[in-house]
């Protein structure tokens, strides 16, 4: 099952490491690597939300989602984005912006540090969001109680979590990018700081709301098609199956908009890691597959995964990439060890839900999630 499930994947993943160590060398290799699992750790729990949705729909669909929508995420979100927000920063265009990568690779990188303020400002903003959005929230499962239940009571007061983000951004502006603009003589990058950070926390906003509206018309649509289903049982109404194939489309919209959003935190958290669009768009596209695959097994298991604190631990990278971003407006850190930083806490957590599991088992109780 699991051979049958993520063979694939593992087989794209040799090659993928392979090609990188061939033609860029052993940086790339560990650069790639530490990008897969870095897309790997950070989509766990979009992989969990796809398959509780995507149980829901017909074999059709789940074949669509699971065809059209790797081409989708592997190809659009991992590879063309990150080359449309190098082509915006930078203001050139997409193909401009290929083409220097490929053949003038020192002009590529000098336009990626210039615009770079406006990248980590725009992606640390989002991906702080994100994890805000997560930390002040409350949940029956806690990893590290001490820190979380405090803050989820704080999540109470309306809100708090773009407000302390709009807080962040404002130190950010006027400590980190005015000092980096004192000690290097650039023009002052704190309104571009400012403007970029703006747009990532204008774009999350954005995005949850799109997810919030085919949420809300998935919901309708279920209630249609079961009021439909009451009246098809009493021998009256219109045929079901336009109904639940209406509801799988808004289902569909919905899982691309919600992998959409997913993606975007591996994909600004690469940019804390390494510059190269080709080396990201490879990590990460090896990083999409094993999602996917997971998502698979998912379903075909017809279980979620017992690990419940992953989710915490995914959330608590994505803070710390969050951080980094912000701080890589002024000081320039190691890719590798900006990588590992999140791996170390998605280990962490992935041995803290193995110790929960055995603890449970000890007691005679069941491991559960959420």
């Amino acid at each position: 099952m699991l051979l049958r499930t993520f063979g694939w994947s593992m087989g794209v993943t040799v090659l993928g490491l392979v090609f990188a160590a061939w033609v860029w060398g052993w940086e790339a290799f560990g650069v790639v690597l530490i990008l897969s699992v870095l897309e790997i750790s950070l989509s766990f729990d979009n992989a969990v939300v796809n398959a509780g949705i995507l149980k829901r729909m017909n074999p059709f669909w789940q074949r669509i989602f699971l065809t059209v929508g790797v081409l989708i995420a592997v190809f659009g979100m991992r590879l063309v984005f990150p080359v449309v927000i190098v082509a915006i920063s930078a203001r050139v265009g997409p193909v401009e912006a290929v083409r220097l990568a490929v053949d003038d690779p020192d002009r590529y990188e000098a336009l990626v540090t210039d615009a770079h303020p406006a990248i980590a400002a725009f992606g640390g903003m989002f991906l702080l969001m994100i994890f805000l959005e997560f930390i002040l929230a409350e949940r029956e499962i806690t990893w590290l109680t001490w820190v979380e239940r405090p803050l989820a009571r704080l999540g109470r007061i309306d809100l708090l979590a773009p407000c302390t983000a709009l807080i962040v951004l404002l130190v950010a502006a006027t400590t980190v990018a005015g000092q980096a603009h004192v000690s290097t003589g650039h023009a002052d990058k704190a309104a571009t700081v400012l403007l970029a950070g703006v747009a990532g926390l204008v774009t999350y906003l954005a995005v949850g709301g799109l997810s919030s509206h085919f949420e809300h018309r998935i919901e309708a649509e279920e209630e249609r098609e079961h009021e439909e289903e009451r009246r098809a049982r009493a021998g009256g109404g219109r045929p079901v199956a336009a109904l639940a194939g209406k509801a799988a489309f808004f289902l569909f919209l919905y899982l691309e908009v919600l992998d959409a959003s997913f993606s975007f935190d591996g994909v600004i958290g690469a940019f804390a890691i390494t510059n190269h669009i080709f080396w990201m768009a490879l990590g990460l596209g090896i990083g999409a597959l094993y999602v996917r695959s997971l998502t698979v097994y998912l379903v075909r298991q017809g279980t979620l995964d017992d690990y419940v604190y992953l989710e915490h631990g995914a959330h608590y990278a994505i803070g710390a990439l969050a951080v980094i971003l912000l701080v890589t407006i002024r000081y320039e850190l190691n890719e590798v060890v900006t990588g590992l930083v999140g791996v170390v806490l998605i280990a962490s957590s992935f041995l803290a839900s193995v110790r929960r599991n055995r603890a449970l088992a000890a007691a005679g109780e069941a491991p559960t999630g959420p």
